[in-house]
């Protein structure tokens, strides 16, 4: 088997299906990516088996079929080094063969049948919406699930499909983030009295594989399964078991207090209002009152802080505690000029912040600290 193709292709193709290969496993053989060649196309393939990347080689050149492993680490040592634009790869009985213009680089050969496969994208029955809007989705919702917990549900991102919208909710318990956005369906792709719910690393693998905003991204959704494909990638990947939390349930309905602001200027005076916070004294104190927002933080043993912000408010003053770190990784996915409206009900209860009318972010208040 041989094939030819640019450097810089191969290299974004080990780039692509490069976050699935595990750095530790008990297999070996998982830690290669396999190359699978037929009918003039070149195919990558990377599993953990958990989740799971077919990538499809751009303009490849070869007249043979076959498939090899390809060593991981090594492979992506040789494409960041070798300064050639067009690398050959050709497998033997008894090696594998990297060439180049002024390079040549023989590695031992696996057994490729040792490598479990990946599902292709099959059937006519799925959902679609752009990648522009998936990637946003995802981008909004990830931060806040929780891969530590021991309710496995919670490490994943919940797929709530209505006819022409999908509902993306991810919770750690203490936050809880929701985003839709406009879908269609193809097909019959059923409706499940339980939502999927797709683990945070395939969901992580398939924003990074979205290249093209305007491209359609294909959702088929099985039993115990998920598979996902856009433009060159297909992403497959287990699903998370376990009922996620009624999400719904979770959101205030009615509000005392609703407070514009603007994210850059907000996610601004958070970041510094963490500066003086440790693992002990990690609450800061969100004062709203008088046209303006005081962050104020203290910290045994770091010291103190206090930044204040103009803000669009006159009502009576209301206190509420929150772990800066939790309103920080909401504004940071946003643009620097969104509106933000923050909804509460008092200090003690949950609030909500809202950007645009199809993402919220809820946030448990901390108690208080002791004066």
């Amino acid at each position: 088997m041989r094939i030819r193709c640019q450097r810089n292709m191969l290299a974004a193709g080990f780039q692509a299906v490069g976050g699935v290969v595990p750095s530790r496993t008990p297999k070996d053989v998982l830690k290669n990516v396999k190359l699978h060649v037929a009918d003039k196309q070149a195919t990558l393939i990377a599993t953990d088996q958990e989740v799971g990347i077919r990538y499809e080689l751009p303009e490849v050149e070869t007249e043979s079929a076959g498939e090899v492993l390809l060593p991981t680490q090594r492979l992506s040592a040789i494409l960041r080094e070798v300064p050639d634009d067009v690398v050959s790869i050709e497998v033997d009985e008894e090696a594998l063969w990297i060439r180049c213009t002024h390079s040549e680089f023989r590695l031992s050969i696996t057994d490729p049948l040792e490598f479990p496969d990946v599902p292709t994208f099959s059937g006519d029955d799925y959902y679609q919406l752009s990648a522009g809007a998936f990637r946003q989705a995802i981008q909004r919702t990830i931060f806040a699930t929780d891969v530590e917990s021991t309710r496995y549900a919670l490490g994943g991102i919940l797929l709530d499909f209505a006819e022409d919208r999908v509902t993306l909710a991810a919770t750690d318990s203490r936050r809880l983030a929701v985003c839709s956005t406009n879908c269609t369906s193809e097909g019959n792709p059923g409706q499940s009295d339980v939502a999927p719910v797709v683990p945070s690393k395939a969901l992580s693998v398939i924003e990074k594989s979205l290249a093209d905003d305007e491209a359609d991204v294909q959702i088929c959704v099985q039993s115990n399964d998920v598979i996902v494909r856009s433009g060159q990638a297909t992403v497959y990947g287990r699903l998370v078991q376990g009922r996620f939390p009624k999400y719904q349930d979770v959101i205030p309905r009615e509000f005392n207090i609703n407070i514009e602001m603007v994210a850059g200027p907000l996610h601004s005076v958070v970041r510094q209002a963490m500066i003086v916070t440790n693992e002990e004294s990690r609450g800061v104190d969100f004062s709203f009152g008088d046209g303006t927002l005081t962050l104020s933080s203290k910290a045994a043993d770091v010291g103190t802080s206090r930044i204040d912000m103009p803000v669009s408010y006159d009502g009576d003053k209301v206190v509420i505690t929150f772990d800066p770190r939790f309103v920080s990784e909401f504004l940071r996915v946003l643009e620097p000029s969104a509106q933000v409206i923050l909804h509460l009900i008092d200090g003690n209860s949950a609030a909500v912040f809202q950007a645009e009318e199809n993402y919220r972010y809820v946030v448990m208040p901390l108690a208080p600290e002791a004066p």
